[in-house]
């Protein structure tokens, strides 16, 4: 969270909350009645983000948001609240906020989400904005690319990656796909190889060390063979040492890192070598969804393929990506040419036209979805694209599910 124009969000927090247990759950009646007594106080005694985790030991500890969907809009007023007068620490009657929203949400979401911050906070506008739009704005801090709306986001965190197809601003809903590997499987996939190999990391440290290396080490490789041959003949070279402290005891320890550098990230490019559940490369599935789209926005696709999220932040990501998308692409113009060749007679054979594929790293793309919400919100334009507070009280909750930049019912 943060505010317009910057460049960096003032606030990043874990999308926690901890909650007193409600009493009335007890069973004692007694205790019921007092928490209605003092309703007001009790209502303010919770927790969100980093404070949350810190007190999960005394409250209850829930997640009101599940793979990007609001599960508990309770709980989502009261986060709200928090980051509103705890954190950002302004007044919602004096301002306009931009929300973002994963792909494919439900309308009703959005509706009881306008019902929230024009109800409980009665802000002057509301603009609800999809998280890939948002991204591929981002993507315009990059000398290589050129401010269109037309594109492919891959967005990957730390539960889930989405492959979304934009087109002139419009999501392609039909053609998402999502894949089950994200930080998290590379954080337990990293784990489990250390676990193998190194004997001096204590259990109840080895996430946290898993997570360290995965983000100061790991890096993409260009051929996985050629990399363990690379470590195997230089080890010296490669291999790298890291001091962790001991959580309980305090001492210092060292970990050698070694193939985790590389055989973490690749699990994007070679998932059998970390499960056997899910078998399709992440190059493969941005072809599948570009092949899926209509046959005219094809190859604005194609030429505009945008990382956003955290995971997508490997050296070497973007170039291993592009690469191999490149070759399903050549592979296929080819075979094309080969097949009208043998249709087609010498002088009417067709020349199929190369395909630009082109694969976009920037400097904002860990924070790119909020930085796009940034300069979104900073344009003149963007008070005519909010649904206003007399707006909210004429229609109802029901604006929400009409976007004024597109002018369509989503």
């Amino acid at each position: 969270m943060g505010y317009s124009g910057n460049n960096d969000p003032q606030f990043i927090i874990p999308t926690c909350i901890a909650t007193r247990e409600s009493p009335a759950n007890t069973g004692k009646s007694g205790a019921s009645t007092n928490l209605a007594s003092k309703r007001g106080i009790d209502d303010l005694d919770y927790f969100i983000g980093d404070e949350a985790v810190a007190n999960s030991k005394t409250y209850a500890l829930s997640y009101p948001i599940r793979h990007g969907q609001v599960e508990n809009f309770d709980l989502m007023e009261k986060y709200h609240q928090a980051s509103i007068f705890q954190y950002l620490r302004c007044e919602p009657e004096d301002h306009y906020f931009l929300l973002t929203e994963p792909p494919l949400n439900a309308p009703e979401n959005r509706e009881f989400t306008a019902e929230i911050f024009f109800e409980s906070f009665g802000v002057k506008g509301l603009y609800i904005a999809v998280q890939a739009v948002l991204a591929l704005a981002a993507s315009w801090s990059s000398s290589k690319t050129e401010q269109t709306l037309t594109g492919t986001v891959i967005d990957s965190g730390d539960g889930v990656t989405h492959v979304i197809p934009v087109a002139e601003g419009y999501v392609i809903g039909s053609s998402i796909k999502h894949i089950p590997i994200a930080g998290r499987d590379i954080t337990h996939f990293v784990q489990q190889l250390l676990r193998e190999r190194e004997n001096s990391i204590p259990p109840e440290d080895s996430l946290e060390v898993a997570k360290r290396i995965k983000e100061m080490y790991s890096y993409v490789c260009p051929d996985i063979v050629k990399e363990f041959k690379k470590y195997d003949s230089e080890g010296e070279k490669w291999f790298r040492k890291h001091e962790f402290i001991h959580s309980v005891t305090k001492r210092p320890y060292t970990v050698d890192v070694g193939y985790e550098r590389f055989l973490g990230p690749e699990i994007f490019f070679n998932p059998e070598i970390a499960s056997s559940d899910f078998l399709t490369p992440l190059p493969e599935v941005v072809d599948q969804v570009i092949q899926s789209c209509p046959i005219d926005v094809r190859r604005g696709l194609y030429k505009n393929i945008v990382l956003s999220g955290g995971s997508t932040m490997y050296k070497d990501f973007g170039r291993r990506l592009q690469r191999d998308i490149k070759r399903m692409v050549d592979d296929r113009i080819k075979a094309y040419e080969i097949t009208s060749q043998a249709r087609l007679a010498e002088e009417a054979q067709i020349k199929a036209k190369q395909m630009e594929v082109n694969v976009i790293s920037h400097k904002k793309q860990r924070y790119a979805v909020w930085f796009g919400g940034s300069l979104l919100a900073d344009t003149a334009d963007f008070y005519s694209y909010c649904h206003t507070k007399a707006q909210y009280e004429e229609e109802g909750p029901r604006i929400a599910r009409y976007n004024k930049v597109f002018g369509s019912i989503l």
